[in-house]
């Protein structure tokens, strides 16, 4: 134990990061060992540039601890932490050639050395760099980031790369025990960001320091990381090395945000046996009878085989080449399903698919509220869970109203035709009504749940096309009733999918 604490070179305990009344990093806690390259993976606003400040010192916790070798750092103001941070936007000085850009906080840098006094006793006396040690070390920054024959350069001439390594360079420079980097590949191109991954990464072999890095792209966290710290809304989703944040997603929102993937509603149907795409397969994964799961399969474990021989069919109804496969989008009934292969099939033919069981990763389903993917109709009215609701179309769009035509119109007068709109649904289980007349909701299912949770029960209502509606109610009703389903339509929150901008008429 005491070995695995001196290989760890900074810890976050409980760390809080509030602003006004929301919290921008909630309960985060992690450990860094020395030499690790770590990533923060996550999409904009999901606080991790907000946590790597924190470590910087630029934002101070609300509440937590950051460990630096054992010492809280929390209150330590930037300067005083042996960390550096490179920005997306380098922050160099126009002014400046490479060599001083570089050289600049070693100028600045005051040393303890060890001086006589007059009466010959050793003092500690803070002195600056002398000429001869800085030419030393910016020399072997810029060999580091290959950067040797450009000291003179202005960095203004410099492409994007390079003077993303003069930033890396002017960071290094004064030796910091951890690197910081906050998506400093974001303003490169494509390919730049690609050659400059594979650099990074060979940088921090060479330097052996620890590297913290911010990004959303996934496959930069994917090729550097040797730990991925995912995040989602300030909170830490999962943790852990590429392949097996790959492999084994914590939840669907890992799953769907690393990688390209397949996730299905699916309902356990008896021993290591799920039902989903309308057929059951064998997995390796064990959950109780009829608990509604969250499936995740990968599009290059589906295999496409002749119609007869696959475990479910389906139509190709899309091919795009991607150089090193095909991507097909296959519809199974009213479900698209995902498939990479290296083979080329036609489109518009019917064809099977399998899927080896411990291919298929079966997750918990965690249910705090009712969310479905809808639609509105020509009339605007919503669709989703095979049936027609009414709703309230103006809360899309703050301020809005539905002229004589049925089009919606913002404040500034544009107009928006939203049939057809993509929208996500969500209904809390506590607005959810249901009655044992099977004429007065909008679609009827099965209770096949019951719990009571301490002042209520929770039901899940179950459909014939086993969409599922999670219901708090404090009557008492039994296993295998039938029930129909009703929502007022204040009590459905959408929101748009996609810009709103597509819908402008």
């Amino acid at each position: 134990m005491e070995n695995e604490n001196k290989d760890v070179i900074i810890e976050l305990i409980d760390v809080n990061k509030k602003f006004d009344d929301s919290y921008a990093v909630e309960n985060f806690n992690l450990t860094v060992k020395k030499g690790q390259f770590v990533t923060f993976l996550g999409p904009s606003g999901c606080g991790k540039t907000t946590t790597l400040r924190m470590i910087a010192g630029f934002e101070i916790p609300t509440s937590g601890k950051i460990l630096l070798n054992g010492q809280d750092i929390a209150q330590l103001p930037p300067y005083l932490r042996p960390v550096n941070t490179v920005f997306q936007r380098y922050a160099l000085f126009p002014h400046l050639d490479v060599y001083d850009n570089i050289a600049f906080g070693l100028k600045m840098k005051r040393v303890e050395k060890v001086v006589k006094d007059r009466h010959g006793r050793d003092k500690i006396k803070k002195v600056k760099l002398s000429q001869k040690e800085i030419d030393e070390k910016v020399t072997r920054a810029l060999k580091i980031v290959d950067l040797e024959q450009f000291e003179s350069r202005n960095v203004t001439t410099l492409s994007g790369g390079q003077q993303q390594r003069v930033a890396i360079a002017r960071a290094i420079v004064n030796e910091p025990q951890i690197l910081l980097l906050d998506e400093p590949l974001g303003a490169l191109d494509l390919k730049m960001r690609k050659e400059m991954q594979v650099e990074l990464k060979n940088m921090h072999r060479k330097l052996g320091i620890t590297f913290i890095y911010v990004t959303h792209d996934q496959e930069e966290a994917l090729t550097m990381s040797d730990m991925i710290v995912v995040m989602k809304d300030g909170q830490i989703q999962q943790i852990g090395k590429p392949e097996d944040i790959y492999n084994e997603p914590a939840n669907a929102y890992v799953a769907d945000f690393i990688g390209e993937s397949n996730i299905y509603v699916g309902s356990m149907y008896g021993d290591k046996k799920v039902r989903f795409l309308g057929k059951v397969f064998d997995c390796v994964d064990d959950f109780p009878l009829h608990e509604k799961v969250d499936v995740v399969i990968r599009p290059e474990d589906f295999k496409i085989t002749k119609p007869e021989d696959g475990m479910v069919k389906g139509k190709i109804t899309d091919c795009i080449f991607k150089g090193i496969h095909y991507q097909y989008t296959i519809m199974v009934g009213k479900n698209e399903v995902l498939v990479q292969s290296t083979k080329e099939t036609p489109v518009g033919i019917e064809v099977g698919l399998s899927v080896k069981p411990d291919l298929i990763h079966i997750m918990k389903r965690n249910i705090s509220s009712n969310v479905y993917e809808g639609y509105i109709n020509k009339n605007n009215d919503l669709c989703f869970a095979e049936a027609t609701w009414e709703c309230d179309v103006t809360s899309l769009i703050k301020d809005s109203h539905i002229d004589e035509e049925g089009y919606l119109v913002d404040k500034g007068n544009k107009r928006y035709d939203l049939t057809d709109a993509e929208v996500t649904v969500e209904v809390d289980m506590n607005d959810i009504e249901i009655s044992d007349n099977l004429e007065e909701g909008n679609i009827t299912g099965e209770i096949i749940e019951m719990v009571y949770v301490g002042d209520h029960y929770r039901l899940i209502v179950r459909t014939e096309e086993e969409d599922d509606f999670a219901v708090d109610t404090e009557w008492t009703w039994n296993e295998n009733d039938i029930v129909s389903v009703k929502i007022p339509k204040e009590k459905i929150h959408m929101t748009l999918k996609g810009e709103l901008s597509k819908y402008e008429i």
